[in-house]
C-alpha cells in the first residue's frame, strides 16, 4: 500500500512539473481567458503576463478587495482606474471606471495601466515592481543608478516581483499556444 501511494504521489509530482500537463495547468489556471486575450493584445501586453499579475494579485477571485481597497482580479485602485479614465486610455463609456468588481472591466483597467507603465519603463521587471509599488518608486530606484529588481527598497515588492515573474514564466511554459488556445 505504502508503494502505491509513493508511487502516485511521484507521478503527480512528475506531471506537476511537465509545463503543459493538466495538473500544471491547474495550479496556473485561467478565467476569463478571452477578456485577458483581448485586453492584453489591445495593449500591448502578454497575456501571460496578465494572467500571472491576476494569479498574484487575487487568485483570480474577482470580488477580492484589499485594505488599501484595491479591487477585483488586478487589484486596481478606484483612483487609479479614474485616473485611467480621465487620461482617456480607457473609454469609461465603455468599461465605468466604479464598476471594478466586473471582471472584464477589471482586466482592462488592469491591462491599461500595465500599458501605461510600460510607456514608462523598460523591463517587465520594472513594470511589474511599478504595479505594486507605483511609478514613482521604481523611477526613483532607477534615477539612483539602481535596477529591477536587484535595487528594489521594498521587501514586499522585492517577493512580488520574484512571484509573478515566476507565474508569468509558468503561464507561458504551461500555455505555449496561448491561454484562449
Amino acid at each position: 500500500m505504502f508503494g502505491v501511494v509513493l508511487v502516485a504521489m511521484a507521478t503527480l509530482l512528475v506531471m506537476a512539473a511537465v509545463p503543459t500537463s493538466p495538473l500544471r495547468r491547474l495550479f496556473l489556471g485561467t478565467h476569463y481567458p478571452e477578456a485577458v486575450k483581448v485586453a492584453a493584445e489591445d495593449y500591448g501586453l502578454d497575456p501571460a503576463l496578465v494572467c500571472a499579475v491576476i494569479k498574484c494579485e487575487s487568485n483570480w477571485d474577482e470580488d477580492v478587495v484589499s485594505h488599501a481597497g484595491a479591487v477585483g482580479l488586478m487589484q486596481v485602485m478606484p483612483d487609479t482606474a479614474a485616473h485611467l479614465a480621465e487620461m482617456g486610455l480607457v473609454d469609461a463609456d465603455a468599461y465605468s471606471p466604479t464598476d471594478l468588481s466586473d471582471p472584464l472591466v477589471n482586466i482592462e483597467y488592469g491591462c491599461a495601466y500595465l500599458a501605461y507603465l510600460h510607456e514608462s519603463l523598460s523591463t517587465t521587471e520594472e513594470i511589474v515592481a511599478a504595479y505594486n509599488a507605483g511609478l514613482g518608486a521604481v523611477q526613483g530606484w532607477l534615477a539612483d543608478g539602481g535596477s529591477i529588481p536587484e535595487d528594489i527598497e521594498y521587501a514586499e515588492t522585492r517577493a512580488y516581483v520574484e512571484r509573478v515573474m515566476s507565474a508569468y514564466e509558468g503561464y507561458r511554459e504551461s500555455y505555449p499556444d496561448g491561454i484562449a488556445g
